[in-house]
């Protein structure tokens, strides 16, 4: 078996491979709450990654459409979020920039309902911890819908258009509450 020096070597290999695979089977596998540890921290590193990707995708898709609202093209803006709608149906960071820009306006019924439509999608924006947070801004809509909705829906009683936005604005304030779906 060992006839010459081509033997000793293989079998001196295949002695140091399974040394070796020994002691990474000994040694080297974490045990289990070892394994769960660093199960967790990858799973928190993929998310804090994807939320860094949607952050800087949402930021380069809307871009424009916050410049165009940030230099009093509202009417602009607002084209171009149907345009972006139709290529993204169901994202909802446009439902908020388009509440953004209906409030700016004066609309404020439009603006509660696509504020809600919004964050019905993605509870992230009323999440202080989220990159994606627009907390502040809902919350400053939800008073400001209290003062100006509340009493005209009280007024008018009959305007099913002002009593679904009050709705609207008695959500977004039991989601700022901590309340969920």
């Amino acid at each position: 078996m060992l006839q010459d020096w081509f033997d000793r070597l293989i079998w001196l290999g295949l002695g140091a491979t399974l040394a070796a695979l020994a002691a990474l089977v000994l040694l080297g596998a974490p045990s289990g709450s070892d394994a769960r540890h660093l199960s967790a921290l990858d799973k928190g590193m993929e998310q804090e990654i994807a939320y860094q990707a949607r952050v800087s995708f949402l930021q380069k898709l809307y871009g424009p459409v916050q410049a165009l609202q940030d230099g009093g093209e509202t009417q602009r803006a607002l084209l171009k979020l149907q345009e972006l709608e139709r290529s993204y149906p169901g994202e909802a960071h446009g439902y908020l920039l388009k509440g953004a820009i209906l409030k700016q306006q004066g609309v404020l019924e439009e603006a509660v309902g696509n504020y809600v439509h919004g964050v019905r999608l993605n509870g992230d924006y009323i999440d202080e911890a989220s990159p994606l947070s627009r907390r502040t801004e809902i919350r400053q809509l939800v008073d400001e819908g209290l003062t100006t909705l509340g009493p005209r829906a009280r007024r008018n009683p009959d305007n099913p258009t002002l009593a679904a936005a009050l709705k609207n604005v008695y959500y977004l304030q039991s989601r700022l509450a901590g309340g969920c779906e």
